[in-house]
């Protein structure tokens, strides 16, 4: 291995990383991509064999040639046999039965071992590959980015081992991830044990990174709980100016066999307990009683991954007569050019305990599509960040009648020829090459090493209200370990 020594480098800790698809693979890929540009360079510690659902390899040209990347062996199963192991059978044989109840035990006793999720099975390899590549090539600071949050429990095993400073970056909180994902806390004991890690992650930790400000805010609170010293900020997800030029040379609209007069409205992403459709459901159902020939203009595109339930929402949207088209997962081209080529982009948000400090990582490209948003939110920072756009519709997801009367509006609208289109304002804030600099400056404040100037990255204010000058130099430098 060789690295360029004039230039500080971090090292990613980050068990999903091209080829690994899904949208949780983004913010590492593109903080990858433009740290070069703020005078970084990126090492990245990942898996050789993914047991994960999807696939992208055309992320791969986002990777800069130069990039170091280290990969470890996981002993956990091929995902097919992870699917395997979900109890599906409808049958009354007792033979299914009992095949049904050894599946849920097993799985059972899977998640109360496997703490906090299966990927605890790659940590032995990748703490030793980690060690051996900084042992290979110096690195200035450790950047570990969860979900899985196997990969902070790594980057503070590698920071204790070698003093190499640690920030961590929660793209999701560990307590609301744990909570609604499929593979959610197996009991007390699971939840005193996933504490105890995270408590001893954050107090190996020089700074964290969340998301959005009220993440920022929880994250503070807990760490500081377990004694840590590291200060909280956030940097939001964010857009790719260079994904939207590149679809920008096929823009012609897809047909799925319901001819291109009607009103679209896509949803692009993965759905699960947090990003229910059903809210939306009950709202379209409302608008087909109300307006039967309002509805009949209505084709709803749904792409991505879909957890259990949500199909089953999904179903009763074919017994009206909106269209319904329903996609797998796509290429993150195929997402972009699909956003592009929509009237209007939905959204969605359950109304649950947290979700007012959750913010989509799709809001942002749908702002970069220039497309009318037809959000199903609560309050809270997503709200926020959506009053910016012209073209948000925001609807609360308890509010069926204010659904179906928003989408009756956007209707009309739109066969009367009323639609905004190409819409722009100023959300340069949330491009992904000056999210790349907010990071930078912080990794510099974390490490002492200088990778550009301070002037082209752009201020940005943290939890505690402190600017970034403040949450530099000594005060960080102080609290590593």
């Amino acid at each position: 291995m060789s690295a360029d020594q004039d230039s500080p480098r971090a090292l990613f800790v980050a068990y999903l990383f091209p080829p690994v698809g899904g949208v949780g693979v983004l913010r590492v890929t593109k903080f990858v991509k433009y740290l070069p540009e703020c005078g970084w360079d990126s090492s990245v510690l990942t898996v050789s064999n993914p047991s994960v659902p999807l696939f992208d390899e055309s992320l791969l040209s986002d990777i800069p040639a130069d990039t170091i990347i280290s990969k470890a062996r996981t002993l956990e199963p091929d995902y097919s046999h992870k699917l395997a192991m979900s109890p599906k059978s409808n049958s009354e044989s007792i033979y299914a039965r009992w095949k049904t109840r050894l599946k849920s035990s097993l799985k059972w006793g899977g998640k109360a071992l496997l703490q906090p999720e299966a990927q605890i099975l790659w940590y032995p390899a990748a703490v030793k590959a980690g060690m051996q590549l900084l042992r290979d090539v110096p690195h200035d600071v450790i950047v570990a980015t969860g979900p899985p949050f196997t990969n902070l429990l790594v980057g503070a095993a590698l920071s204790r081992k070698t003093g190499v400073p640690l920030v961590l970056d929660y793209r999701d909180e560990w307590v609301i991830n744990s909570e609604y994902l499929e593979n959610k806390l197996s009991g007390r004991l699971a939840r005193w044990m996933q504490k105890k890690m995270q408590s001893r992650a954050d107090r190996a930790a020089s700074a964290i990174v969340t998301t959005t400000p009220s993440s920022a805010a929880a994250i503070q609170s807990l760490a500081e709980q377990a004694g840590s010293r590291a200060q909280a900020t956030h940097i939001y997800n964010g857009f790719d100016p260079d994904d939207f030029d590149a679809s920008g040379t096929s823009l012609q609209r897809p047909d799925y066999g319901h001819g291109t007069d009607l009103f679209r409205i896509s949803f692009a992403g993965t759905m699960w307990n947090l990003t229910s459709i059903e809210p939306f459901v009950r709202g379209v159902r409302r608008l087909c009683e109300r307006s039967p020939h309002l509805a009949q203009r209505l084709e709803i595109v749904l792409a991505g991954r879909r957890a259990a339930g949500q199909d089953e929402f999904i179903d009763q949207l074919e017994e009206l007569p909106v269209k319904t088209v329903r996609l797998g997962y796509l290429e993150h081209s195929d997402v972009t050019r699909l956003m592009m080529t929509s009237d209007s982009l939905l959204l969605l948000l359950s109304d649950v305990p947290h979700a007012e400090r959750v913010i989509s990582s799709k809001v942002f490209e749908y702002m970069a599509a220039k497309k009318p948003v037809f959000a199903v939110t609560p309050e809270g920072d997503q709200c926020d960040v959506l009053r910016e756009h012209p073209g948000a519709t925001i609807c609360s997801p308890s509010d069926v009648n204010g659904i179906a009367d928003s989408l009756a509006t956007r209707l009309e609208e739109y066969r009367v020829g009323a639609m905004p289109d190409g819409l722009t304002w100023g959300f340069s804030q949330f491009d992904r090459r000056t999210q790349a600099g907010q990071l930078a400056q912080l990794l510099e404040a974390v490490s002492g090493k200088q990778g550009c100037s301070k002037s082209h990255i752009p201020h940005k204010e943290t939890v505690s209200g402190k600017n970034e000058a403040e949450f530099t130099g000594s005060s960080l430098r102080e609290a590593q370990r």
